[in-house]
Formats: C-alpha cells, sequence, structure tokens
C-alpha cells in the first residue's frame, strides 16, 4: 500500500494511493496514521478495505489537493550520520564503525510539496535525500537485525535539510543545524514493505534548479535499515509511528568544491525508486 495524507495543514485525512493521480478515502476508518493507528496493528487491516473500495470504483482524483506527510508529527526523529560510504568520502571523514545517531525536531515534518524555509541567521543552507523508516510497532532490545523487520511499518522519501553553519559551527551540535521550522519534508506516501523487493537496491536522486546535484543507491549504505532499528533499540525505545531518517548519499552541498549552498528562490526536486518525488521551494525565514 501507498498511504498518504491529504488537505490543508492541520486538517488532513488518511487515504491511500491507487496511482499518482487518485486514491481511496479511508477518513471514515482511520483517524489518522498515527501512534494509535500503527500500534494497534491498523496496518493489516487496511489491505482488504484499500482492495474492496478499489474494485468498487470508490476513487477520487488528487487534483487540487495538497498532500502532507503521510505519518502525523511522531515521538521523535532519529537521524544516522555518515551512513553512506561514498559520501562519509566527501566529506573527508571516516567512515564510523557503529551509526553515528542524533535528533531532530518533530515539528520540523512538513508535506513532500511545501516550501522550505531558511531560518534566521542562516549562511550555509543544505539537502540530503534520504530514505526514512517509519516505525510500525513498539522496539526495545530487540534481539537481531531480523527481528526489527517486523517493526517497520514501511519507507518514506525524506529531504534532511541542514544549515551546515549551525550544525556545524555553533558547538558542534548537530541538533541546531537540523531543526529548523520546515527541515524535514516527508512522503508523498508511507510506502509498506510489501511493495518494496530490495530496500538496499533503491536509487535515489536529488537536483536544484533543474541540475542534478545527488544520484546515488542504497546499495552503498553501511549500516542497513534492519541493523539501524535493532542498533537503536539497545539504546532508546522506538515508539510506533517514530521516523528514522538513514543517511545521505553523496552530493551535498557542503561537499561540493566550493560549496554550493541554498538561497532563496531554489527549487529542490527529490525521488526514490518506488517511494515517490518531492518538489519544494526554498523561501527566505519568515
Amino acid at each position: 500500500m501507498k498511504l498518504a495524507r491529504i488537505g490543508e495543514v492541520g486538517f488532513e485525512r488518511p487515504v491511500a494511493f491507487i496511482d499518482h493521480d487518485s486514491y481511496v478515502d479511508l477518513s471514515d476508518v482511520v483517524d489518522d496514521f498515527d501512534e494509535g493507528f500503527f500500534a494497534s496493528g491498523g496496518l493489516a487491516s487496511l489491505s482488504s478495505v484499500v482492495a474492496h473500495r478499489t474494485s468498487a470504483g470508490d476513487t477520487h482524483s488528487l487534483l487540487g489537493e495538497r498532500i502532507g506527510a503521510p505519518i502525523a508529527r511522531p515521538h521523535q526523529i532519529i537521524c544516522v550520520g555518515l551512513n553512506y560510504s561514498d559520501h562519509a568520502a566527501e566529506t573527508g571523514q571516516a567512515v564510523p564503525d557503529e551509526p553515528i545517531l542524533f535528533t531532530k525536531s518533530p515539528n520540523t515534518i512538513v508535506g513532500p510539496n511545501d516550501d522550505v524555509r531558511i531560518p534566521r541567521g542562516a549562511t550555509k543552507p543544505d539537502w540530503e535525500v534520504e530514505l526514512g523508516i517509519v516505525i510500525g510497532s513498539r522496539a526495545s532490545y530487540l534481539e537481531s537485525p531480523a527481528q526489527a523487520k517486523e517493526h517497520i511499518a514501511g519507507w518514506v522519501v525524506v529531504n534532511d535539510v541542514s544549515e551546515r553553519a549551525f550544525q556545524l559551527e555553533r558547538g558542534g551540535q548537530w541538533l541546531k543545524g537540523k531543526s529548523a521550522e520546515t527541515f524535514n519534508p516527508v512522503g508523498p506516501w508511507l510506502v509498506t514493505q510489501d511493495e518494496v523487493p530490495d530496500v538496499l537496491d533503491l536509487g535515489m536522486r536529488l537536483s536544484v534548479n533543474g541540475v542534478t546535484r545527488q544520484d546515488g543507491s542504497t546499495s552503498t549504505m553501511i549500516f542497513d535499515p534492519y541493523f539501524i532499528v535493532h542498533y537503536i533499540s539497545q539504546f532508546m525505545v522506538l515508539e510506533p509511528g517514530d521516523l528514522i531518517n538513514t543517511g545521505t548519499p553523496p552530493g551535498v552541498g557542503m561537499g561540493h568544491r566550493p560549496p554550493i549552498w541554498l538561497r532563496a528562490g531554489d527549487v529542490m526536486e527529490l525521488d526514490i525508486d518506488g517511494l515517490g518525488h518531492q518538489r519544494q521551494s526554498v523561501r527566505e525565514p519568515r
């Protein structure tokens, strides 16, 4: 299934996409794609509902609808740094022995086509196309990466927007450079695991103003998604609906020589095979 939330900000309703232009409405059977939905095993009961409504022709056109983030605000966003061998190389840093973890404020989440706003005082805004993991059930002290698969609801496209000066030059605390409002566009869909044959063989791309800046693959991940979920569960409890950003391939603005930074008026477009497409305009601070 490709689950999504559409509607104006704060009034999104849960749907399932049939194709890129049509959907079935699920708001009469699901309140939201949030902690309660995932914790109650809601995913398991939806497939038959979607199939029935699709076969009955109970579909709607997406025309004129805003697409929101496919999940409601999670408890936490956990991010993995330097998780692609070729990205570590472009930044001049060693491949880590263990995942580098940091957090990002949950209120950074916006829809896949919403504007990204440069924060006040920013000088080095940057982009990062990433595979996101949505947690489907509570995970604590998992016994193995294989067990982690049972706790994953699905996959999403994420743009882990970053302000490098805040991140690296203001005390070395990555949270500062990651948590400005609008800095985590998600979606358009939450794609369930059954629709992705091999999550470690997905092409991922990002362009700025039509120029390709990132063109990588999940195949160069250092730590795969199942290892990541298992690893994080040894240090904290992952709750249903939580989001994990798993790192980015090479081509970020910081990695260019000289560096390239986002400016107001720029347009970012990004996609991951089978997971959908995003498009954001960069705006001035509020």
